[in-house]
Order: structure tokens, then sequence, then C-alpha cells
């Protein structure tokens, strides 16, 4: 199947590793162009040239106000386009109601909600129809996940926000998705198992609750995100799609 990106241009924030990484490597497989983001240089420049020649990066904190036009001018710069954007942020501060200070809050705030909601207006003011807003947001979107109360504090607003902006912006030709990863197995999922004490029980009670059985792998994560964001999903917009094994019990 044809996806119909090639040639096309996409900022992928937070793609040094995780589950933006393996976006951007979906995205570049089916011949996009990518600018990728991190927060430190040295990792956004190796990531970079590790992707290849159709990717390019630079460093970018997603809390920064100045962030969002700096990365869409260089997409345009390198690639000499702009037709959509993944916000992808590393998880925030675990922690039980209680436990979570103010600075965490705030700090994950800046980065998980606020510099979401950023990068999706500055992507908005630019695209043209075709183009496409997508963010990684989280189960906790629809179940309370036991230990991120952060997560599940922002995750929903955020998701709340998507759902808003892709009425707003449907009349352009606009649409905006959001990808939601249950189990995955990244560095981000087994430090969060490690931190049970043990991490290979905490792992295989999480897998017995999951339909299929297993952790999910980031690639199959990112081509799920590379088709939303692709014109092949042209009639998709303002959905959440969960991408967690059949984990999620819900509708």
């Amino acid at each position: 199947m044809d996806l119909g990106l090639k040639d096309r241009v996409y900022v992928v924030t937070g793609a040094t590793r995780g589950l933006g990484r393996a976006s951007a490597e979906a995205l570049l497989a089916e011949g996009a162009k990518v600018l990728i983001t991190g927060r430190e240089e040295k990792a956004v420049a190796e990531a970079a040239e590790e992707l290849g020649p159709d990717a390019a990066g630079l460093a970018a904190d997603n809390a920064d106000p100045d962030a969002p036009a700096r990365l869409i001018a260089e997409a345009r710069s390198r690639f000499g386009g702009f037709d959509g954007i993944l916000v992808s942020v590393g998880g925030p501060a675990p922690g039980f109601g209680a436990e979570n200070s103010d600075e965490q809050w705030t700090s994950a705030f800046d980065t998980v909600f606020l510099g979401a909601v950023r990068m999706a207006r500055a992507a908005a003011e630019s695209l043209t129809e075709g183009g496409v807003v997508g963010f990684v947001l989280s189960g906790s979107v629809h179940e309370p996940i036991p230990g991120l109360t952060i997560s599940n504090g922002l995750r929903p607003g955020l998701a709340g926000f998507a759902k808003s902006l892709a009425g707003d912006l449907g009349p352009r030709g606009i649409r905006v998705v959001g990808v939601l990863p249950g189990r995955i197995d990244t560095d981000r999922v087994r430090s969060l198992d490690a931190m049970s004490g043990d991490a290979d029980a905490a792992r295989a009670a999480s897998e017995s609750r999951i339909p299929l059985r297993r952790y999910g792998t980031p690639e199959e994560f990112g081509r799920t995100a590379a088709f939303l964001l692709s014109p092949a999903a042209s009639y998709v917009t303002g959905v959440m799609v969960s991408v967690d094994g059949g984990a999620r019990h819900g509708f």
C-alpha cells in the first residue's frame, strides 16, 4: 500500500529515541523527509546521521516558546516544505497522587502540555490543506495508570485540546490525530517496570492483562503513527488511536 508519503516533510519532536524515533524511522521508510528534535545537541546530531540523508536534526526543548517557529522554519529551509508535525515528548515523572512536587507538575505542564499546544498552534498557522498535526499521548487518556498521576492529569486534557483543534482546522482540510501507546517495549516502560523492584515480574503481570499477551514494539507503534500522518488516512481526524495490544477495556 502506498501511503503517499514520498517527499512530504514532517517535524517529529522527541525523536532521538523511543516512540518519536520509531515514528521518524517509519516515515522515512515510506519516502518522507523528517526533521527530528531532542534536547541534547549531540544526541540529535547522532540520530539524524543514523537515520540517513532524508533526515535532519535540530536541538530544541518542547518547553521553549521559540521552538515551534524555529522547527518549522528549519524544515522548510532543509527540505523545501512542511506537511505535518508529530509532537512527542518523554513521559512526566512517575508518582502517586501525594508524591509529586509542584516542580514536577510545573515542569511536566510546560513540556507535555503547553509545549505541545504551542507546537500545534504554530503548525496550524503554517499548514495548508492536507496537513496534519499528530500527538503522541498515552493510554492514560482513557484510563488512569497507577503510579503515573501527572500523566493521568495532563494527557486527557491534551486529548481534549486535540479534539477541539480537529474541529477548528477541519474546514481548512487539516487533520489532527492522537496516538495512544500502551505497554510498548521502550526504555521508559522498562524503567517503569524496574521501579517495582522486580522488572520481569512486573512485565509478566502486565502482559497477562494484554489480550495479545506481549508488549508492543516501537516499530509497531511507528508504523501506526506513519499511517495516521499520511495522505492514506486523509479522512481520519479527531481520533485517539490506541496502540496497546487490546489492553484498553472500553470501546
